[in-house]
């Protein structure tokens, strides 16, 4: 099979593009021929031999300054001519049996999917957030959960200026989706992957599209990753640095726990000086910021450690980061907001707390951290979870029934032949 996966960026800048990066893997490693297209960027994977046909980078957060680099940036994120010719090429010289999709908001913009449709090419995207339901992404209000634009429309996004308080962004991003929705921009869209049960449920409430959605989990590879031998060890987060990952509550956390004991914390993003001002502030000397890692430095981490937190302040979809440090055999202490619950079982392999919250959060980390034979009893609890229901064959199995499924409710392909369960396509 040829799968042609679609993303804005193609490195590892977060779970998004681990997970399509790790899947094209796990796809070319069992027979299919794989390639990439997305927006220019220094830090891309290579080699891209498409990259001559990927529209120039745009990088939208901060928003570009100046009224002219602000025009072009807001008509990208409406519609991009450049993206829909790009990937026309691409299609026109890859031949894909499907596109496989993933973050395309802004930097790419749904015009793909019009050089998708006009190619008659399969399309199936798997979401990673809640875009297509909430304007800016995260189903947050100024920081705070929100769930206003599911069922009241993107212009709830204007009107309550969830965008950095600002009007003028919040507008953007309403208008953005509203035009999206009128115009049908996704339909050329046969199915929609939902990783977590919450995803889907708020797609649903949403009306986007709920007779194309599939719930299917991500997937861990546990070959060549071992999981932790010895019990004991300290904190970890893995994870971009931005304000909806709740970092700062897990340093205020910090403070409650006793002295001496290990806290890492792995990523980068914007809120990383703040971050580390605020750790400098509040437990001096006490927490380690490691940037970015690669997965065989970031295991090597994690498991280190005793017990992973995940802080998030907003409505995760379904992690990686929980799941990795399952396979590292290391539990997880994270918030009950968004798809996270659905991960971690109270008491077996982690525990919940309440998000935003610093008291629960270092009580729960404590609890663990005096306990270190019960931390890794739960760890080993996560990885037995993990290798039997988050399984490569498993998952790879799932998607290429849904690339099956998207080739028949596409009439009269491109190819003119149907995608089929086990991987091939009739020539």
């Amino acid at each position: 099979m040829r799968v042609l996966h679609v993303n804005k960026f193609l490195y590892r800048r977060g779970g998004a593009e681990g997970y399509l990066l790790d899947l094209a893997a796990l796809q070319e490693a069992s027979g299919d021929t794989v390639a990439f297209f997305g927006m220019t960027h220094p830090e891309n994977e290579s080699p891209l031999p498409y990259a001559a046909h990927f529209p120039t980078e745009v990088e939208l957060e901060p928003a570009p300054s100046g009224l002219r680099p602000r025009a072009v940036a807001a008509g990208r994120m409406l519609w991009s001519p450049t993206s829909r010719r790009g990937l026309a090429r691409v299609i026109d010289d890859f031949r894909p049996d499907v596109l496989h999709l993933h973050n395309i908001y802004h930097q790419l913009s749904p015009s793909v999917l019009a050089a998708a449709r006009s190619a008659g090419v399969p399309c199936v995207l798997t979401m990673h957030d809640y875009k297509l339901a909430c304007p800016s992404y995260q189903l947050l209000d100024q920081g705070r959960p929100c769930q206003a634009c599911v069922t009241g429309g993107p212009l709830q996004a204007a009107r309550r200026r969830c965008k950095d308080g600002s009007f003028s962004r919040s507008a953007l991003l309403a208008v953005e989706s509203w035009l999206h929705r009128e115009l049908a921009a996704y339909d050329p869209v046969q199915v929609f992957v939902s990783p977590s049960a919450f995803l889907a449920d708020v797609m649903r409430r949403a009306g986007v599209f709920p007779d194309r959605l599939r719930v299917v989990n991500h997937f861990v590879d546990l070959t060549g990753v071992t999981a932790k031998t010895e019990p004991g060890g300290g904190v970890v987060f893995a994870g971009r640095l931005a304000p909806e990952k709740g970092v700062d509550v897990l340093v205020e956390a910090v403070a409650a726990l006793p002295d001496g004991v290990a806290v890492d914390i792995a990523g980068d993003g914007p809120a990383r000086p703040a971050l580390e001002a605020l750790a400098a502030r509040r437990v001096p000397g006490r927490i380690r910021f490691h940037g970015r890692l690669d997965k065989s430095r970031l295991h090597d981490l994690v498991r280190s450690a005793a017990v992973v937190a995940v802080p998030s302040r907003w409505h995760e979809n379904q992690p990686m980061a929980v799941l990795e440090a399952f396979a590292c055999g290391v539990p997880v202490v994270a918030t009950d907001l968004g798809g996270l619950p659905e991960l971690i079982a109270p008491g077996v392999d982690g525990e919940i707390v309440p998000a935003d919250q610093a008291g629960p959060l270092a009580e729960a980390l404590r609890a663990l951290l005096a306990d270190p034979a019960r931390a890794h009893r739960m760890g080993q609890a996560g990885r037995a979870k993990v290798a039997r229901d988050f399984a490569p064959e498993l998952h790879l199995s799932r998607i290429r029934e849904l690339y099956a499924q998207a080739a028949t409710a596409v009439p009269g392909r491109r190819r003119g032949a149907p995608v089929t369960v086990g991987g091939g396509a009739a020539r």
